[in-house]
């Protein structure tokens, strides 16, 4: 199935500093966001205790906060999902003394004057640990982004692992920036989503990549814009078939899949959507950018096929008992 004709070539490069000026300006607006707004961080990483509560109808979110707050105060709380369910967040400091406790008994005690609740879960988290998470998880994005630039240093040449990385912390900023504006919960979930992503991305980004060395070395195209626009051409009707099916996926997930996994589908949603311009429309441009020659990594792949082919003679001539 197709959905661009295969032997259509599309002039993306003629536009690309349009593609990158919108770009620059997600990502001002990301940083932004992320400064000044910051990021809405779960008991994963900030700590504390956070429970379930349902009611048996509509929650009286004011009357909940004034009764919780007679013994904790600075609770946040919320609505999640519908009207009949609240999330009631406790910070480290005001839960430690009582994480022996049963804090989901204590809640229900407090709540009792509004009628019968069902404690639907229950999670208590301390300061250190979550502090060890954020470590860990910065830690695995660094370790990430390393793996990736000499994967693709190896794979093809470092001007595409350098340009493939910058595509990465494009689409990762983008999507935290995304996060932080729309005020979602950032939890190990998220985390999962944006390493999720990182590989998505870097698989778009190497299919139209490979395309790029394959018309290089079998084309006698010279024009370096002109060769990529033919090599992102003939990959679209991929990238797009199966981002299109990535994204309805994750989209019922959203819908139906419940408030617990709305954070990880929303910024997996907001991922895939950015993972795929880029891939199209920043990856590429950056190789011109960054003064990539195809006359001198025609020589690259010539040299590399030359020793190649000394070393299967060699083999040959060992296997034959010559040598």
């Amino acid at each position: 199935m197709e959905l661009f004709r295969d032997e259509k070539i599309y002039d993306f490069m003629s536009k690309r500093n349009i593609f990158v000026s919108i770009s620059l300006i997600l990502i001002i607006l990301s940083l932004f966001s992320i400064f000044t707004k910051g990021f809405n961080w779960g008991i994963d990483f900030q700590g504390g205790v956070e429970v379930q509560v349902r009611f048996e109808k509509k929650a009286d979110i004011g009357e909940i906060r004034k009764l919780i707050s007679q013994k904790f105060k600075g609770a946040n709380i919320t609505t999640f999902g519908n009207e009949n369910e609240v999330l009631i967040r406790l910070n480290v400091k005001n839960a430690s003394t009582n994480v022996q406790n049963d804090i989901g008994h204590q809640i229900a005690e407090i709540l009792k004057p509004l009628g019968k609740i069902d404690i639907r879960r229950v999670d208590i988290v301390g300061a250190k640990v979550g502090n060890e998470l954020k470590e860990k998880g910065l830690q695995a994005f660094i370790f990430s982004i390393i793996g990736i630039l000499i994967y693709v240093a190896f794979r093809f040449e470092w001007r595409f692992a350098v340009a493939s990385v910058l595509a990465l912390f494009h689409d990762t900023i983008i999507s935290l920036g995304a996060v932080s504006f729309f005020h979602i919960e950032v939890n190990l979930d998220v985390l999962a989503a944006i390493l999720t992503l990182m590989g998505y991305s870097l698989n778009d980004t190497i299919v139209v990549f490979d395309r790029i060395r394959e018309q290089v070395r079998d084309s006698k195209i010279r024009d370096l814009a002109l060769l990529i626009n033919d090599a992102v051409s003939r990959t679209l009707s991929r990238t797009v078939l199966t981002s299109l099916t990535t994204f309805f996926v994750v989209l019922t997930l959203y819908l139906f899949g419940g408030e617990i996994i709305k954070p990880f589908s929303f910024t997996l949603l907001v991922g895939i959507i950015v993972g795929t311009y880029s891939s199209i429309f920043i990856a590429s441009p950056l190789l011109i950018w960054m003064g990539f020659k195809i006359d001198d990594y025609r020589k690259k792949l010539a040299e590399k096929e030359k020793k190649r082919k000394e070393k299967e003679k060699l083999r040959e001539m060992y296997q034959g008992g010559v040598v």
